[in-house]
């Protein structure tokens, strides 16, 4: 079934059946054991159907880094080594797809779920996930045959850039009962990302969310229109309205 499974660069029917069997093992909990033959068998998928995950729509390259990286903060060792090197994979799969050039869809799909994964997993930018940064930096550091290309120094970039976002929440973490400065933190890094329409749009979301939540009804309808302006500008340069 290959040359159905990679009709329109994998997105197609048949190919949203396989990778959801996937997904399903990664979002049900598994035994260590379970665990390590999936990261195997996706590692499998991804060799073999890169298209799909760096081609045409991100939607399945997003739910893959979301997943991986929920699995980068396990409270077991060899679970958090084996995500680790799935996603380092995954980047240099990624690089290697666009002739050791970049690795822009896997490196925004990072960002993108880490700041999903902020509100939505306790704990997240600790001791446990900052160890999975750092073998990802290692695997980078440690690759000889990209050794002389702007591989490593690009991933350096994508971990510092993923701390920066951790530390940003860590200070709004302080200030969680202080509304109006917590809104400021967030809009600063809505600001931070204006040059990448997906990030600021996050951002923008999850302060829209904050305002509502205070009752403060007006500031969420301007997130949301900053939104909608932000989505049409980037629709307009890309030709599509």
């Amino acid at each position: 079934l290959k040359n159905q499974l990679l009709a329109d660069h994998g997105h197609n029917p048949l190919m949203k059946k396989v990778f959801d069997v996937y997904l399903c093992f990664l979002q049900k909990n598994q035994s260590e054991t379970a665990l390590k033959n999936v990261f195997i068998a996706l590692r499998a998928l991804i060799f073999k159907f890169p298209s799909t995950f760096y081609e045409g729509r991100a939607d399945m390259c997003s739910a893959l880094c979301y997943e991986i990286l929920k699995y980068c903060n396990s409270k077991l060792s060899s679970i958090r080594t084996e995500a680790s090197q799935l996603l380092y994979f995954l980047m240099r799969n990624n690089f290697d797809y666009t002739g050791k050039k970049s690795f822009v869809r896997t490196h925004l799909q990072v960002i993108i779920s880490v700041s999903q994964l902020i509100a939505d997993v306790v704990g997240i930018g600790g001791t446990r996930f900052q160890q999975s940064l750092s073998i990802i930096n290692n695997c980078a550091n440690s690759d000889r045959i990209i050794k002389h290309t702007t591989f490593p120094s690009d991933v350096k970039d994508l971990t510092k850039r993923i701390r920066t976002v951790l530390m940003a929440t860590a200070q709004m973490k302080e200030h969680e009962n202080d509304p109006e400065m917590l809104v400021d933190l967030q809009y600063s890094l809505a600001k931070s990302y204006a040059s990448t329409p997906e990030l600021r749009k996050t951002w923008l979301d999850s302060m829209a969310r904050i305002h509502v939540k205070n009752g403060d009804l007006s500031e969420a309808a301007m997130c949301y229109v900053h939104v909608a302006a932000l989505v049409a500008e980037y629709l307009t340069r890309k030709g599509m309205i």
